[in-house]
């Protein structure tokens, strides 16, 4: 004990030593470990491991019944099928340019579809100049011009005025009206929509030179060129992907559209000298006014034959956006935000889901007239048999589309 003692003595001075020689080294011991954790390669294994077990990409389900201006497309030939589906991807996985879709339809559809109407032309018609342009005033290489996408000749051939100051292929209006007389023209021909739709791609003359050559009499029997044997099938594509955005994946809101442009109309029959003074005179910028009238091509407007020009102005005061959904610089850093949930999406999305519960007297022809859907609708949402009918008690989900 003595002995113990005096050891005990002698190694006191150096206690403090130890503990710093001690904690140094469980010091360079973490960082080594800590090291080793940042430096290490992640295996190609584990990286694909973790890539497929955070990402996933979802198959399509084909609409069961797709048609064009009521007539029927027959998905039954695989090769029909398979062009469908091909587009219907393309479309759904290029997300960027269909929320651009939604967003411009929103905003130009409403302008198109009555001149469509009022020209007896079936309002499917609308996707074609989606198809054609992605409803922006686009030139094509070939000098193909406009939402409808008109080379010179044809445009003035339906009535079109174009020249140095004026270019109406430009002007939404005029060009919707150009394009429902040549898909009237090709209708008295061919009396199948789906064969005019095809025509505006390659010409009533093409479709005629192919329709002889090959023997038949339906679009969906044509061999042809790789872009004119795709269009009908892409118009299909975003009619179906725009009517049932939930079946596709997109959660879009009303908020998040273009919304129409509130606009006021004026009428001129003499030119103008100088636009942009012109613009200010009204109230406006030379910027303003050109945009609302692309189809205005230089700084004047001659107008030596005293025609009448319809300008586009928007109303005074107009305010597309409310100034109150700006996000704060704070926001980004809130404790109290969150994620929506898809409850809360559901009640403010372009389609709207509705749970329902079968009552014992409900029958599947009845809920489809209640919600103004097909009974084929609600198989398809629900993967019901074709032939049985609902039960008591059972939950369908009815998705119902805001138009």
């Amino acid at each position: 004990m003595k002995m113990k003692g005096s050891i005990t003595s002698v190694l006191r001075p150096f206690r403090k030593h130890f503990a710093a020689f001690g904690g140094l080294v469980l010091l360079v011991i973490l960082l080594r470990l800590f090291n080793y954790s940042v430096n290490k390669e992640v295996s190609d294994t584990d990286y694909r491991n973790y890539f497929n077990s955070s990402y996933k990409v979802f198959g399509i389900t084909l609409p069961k019944a797709p048609e064009f201006c009521g007539e029927a497309v027959p998905v039954s030939d695989y090769i029909i099928r398979e062009s469908l589906e091909k587009e219907l991807l393309v479309n759904t996985y290029w997300q960027s340019q269909t929320l651009l879709f939604f967003k411009r339809c929103n905003r130009w559809f409403p302008v198109i579809e009555p001149i469509l109407k009022q020209h007896g032309i079936p309002e499917d018609f609308k996707y074609v100049a989606l198809v054609e342009s992605g409803l922006t005033n686009v030139v094509s290489p070939a000098g193909a011009t406009g939402f409808w996408q008109f080379v010179e000749p044809t445009a003035k051939n339906y009535g079109l005025e174009i020249n140095e100051e004026v270019d109406e292929r430009y002007n939404v209006e005029k060009s919707t009206e150009a394009a429902c007389r040549f898909f009237k023209e090709a209708y008295e021909k061919y009396h199948n929509w789906t064969l005019v739709a095809a025509s505006y791609n390659l010409g009533m003359g093409g479709i005629d030179k192919q329709l002889e050559k090959q023997k038949v009499n339906n679009y969906y029997d044509l061999f042809l060129n790789e872009e004119t044997s795709r269009y009908v099938f892409r118009i299909l594509a975003v009619k179906d992907i725009l009517t049932r955005p939930k079946a596709y994946g997109f959660e879009l809101r009303k908020k998040d559209m273009y919304p129409p442009l509130p606009s006021t109309v004026v009428k001129i029959d003499s030119g103008i000298a100088d636009l942009a003074d012109y613009a200010i005179q009204k109230g406006t910028t030379y910027k303003i006014l050109k945009l609302l009238n692309p189809w205005l091509r230089k700084s004047t407007l001659s107008n030596p034959d005293k025609k009448g020009y319809l300008l586009t102005f928007l109303k005074k005061g107009t305010h597309l956006y409310p100034e109150d959904e700006a996000v704060s610089e704070n926001d980004s850093h809130s404790d109290s935000l969150r994620f929506v949930t898809p409850a809360e999406i559901a009640m403010d999305s372009l389609s709207r889901i509705l749970k329902y519960v079968v009552l014992e007297t409900d029958r599947l022809s009845t809920l489809a007239i209640k919600y103004g859907v097909t009974e084929e609708m609600i198989r398809n949402w629900n993967h019901l048999d074709s032939k049985s009918d609902v039960k008591a008690g059972q939950e369908l989900v009815i998705l119902r589309t805001n138009k």
